[in-house]
């Protein structure tokens, strides 16, 4: 049998190990902290230059710079279509810029209806550094610059967002009197999703962005279009159900097939039906 000496030794050697690990955790939960900004604004991935225009595929376009409430400038592209049926806001996910759009932007055109699509703060060209009130600040820009410069009534503008652009176009929707909302595979809340993806953190104690799509689908008074995949393998198929939900009587959801940044394409046909019909109801 061990000694006294050695089980004290023993015991000492897990102490130090319990110590290390919960060091090691609290060092963990800190920098999540810290640099969940990091963690959510993806602008280098795969990169903040421009590799290419709508040019490419044939469509006309317009380079803009939106001037923010915070001194801020928002690069963006205006594609106006010679036989519009309505005026769509495009608010992107949260990595690349506007380069990475066109498969969208051609569907849009497809569909008869001018867009706007800027790259936030710190994305593309666009200026300073993106948080949640920046980025809701240059859906301002954004929302001004059409119904101010362009001229275009309210009622004739579509909100879209897709992925993070969800939250920041539901938030939108809030405040304005626009025809409707589309959120394209968006997340109830980010503190919502970061507990799904980690569990063994505290992430709602930790949480200093909100993103609070569901919340912003409540309070908003606009018919509200969800499209969501159940292939969805970042953000599960439970968030678009869900805000289908909370729209009640409002909201319509599109079910389509394809992983998170392809279900678009992979569903296009279906995809695009269901737009066509969203656009066709809520346009004036």
């Amino acid at each position: 049998m061990p000694g006294p000496g050695r089980s004290a030794r023993r015991g000492f050697i897990l102490l130090r190990v319990i110590l290390v690990l919960v060091a090691a955790y609290g060092l963990l939960v800190l920098l999540v902290y810290f640099l969940q900004p990091r963690m959510l604004f993806l602008p280098g991935l795969p990169g903040r230059e421009l590799e290419t225009t709508p040019a490419r595929i044939g469509l006309l376009f317009r380079d803009v710079e939106l001037q923010t409430a915070d001194g801020e400038t928002v690069h963006g592209w205006w594609l106006p279509h010679e036989n519009s049926r309505a005026t769509l806001l495009f608010l992107h996910g949260n990595a690349g810029n506007i380069s990475h759009r066109l498969d969208s932007l051609q569907i849009f055109h497809e569909l008869g209806v001018d867009v706007l699509i800027i790259d936030y703060r710190g994305y593309g060209r666009s200026s300073g550094k993106p948080s949640e009130a920046g980025l809701y600040r240059d859906a301002d820009a954004a929302w001004d610059w059409l119904t101010g410069e362009q001229g275009i009534a309210a009622g004739d503008i579509i909100l879209f967002g897709r992925s993070l652009g969800g939250a920041v176009a539901a938030e939108l929707a809030t405040r304005v009197d626009a025809a409707g909302l589309v959120v394209e595979s968006a997340f109830t809340s980010v503190p919502d999703i970061a507990a799904e993806l980690y569990w063994w953190l505290p992430v709602r104690w930790l949480s200093r962005l909100d993103f609070d799509t569901a919340g912003s689908v409540r309070k908003t008074e606009l018919p509200v279009l969800v499209i969501h995949s159940r292939d969805d393998e970042i953000i599960p198929f439970s968030h678009g159900r869900r805000l289908h939900q909370i729209a009640g009587e409002r909201g319509t959801l599109l079910e389509i097939r394809g992983g998170h940044n392809t279900g678009f394409l992979e569903s296009r046909d279906i995809y695009g039906d269901g737009l066509d019909r969203f656009i066709d109801r809520v346009a004036y």
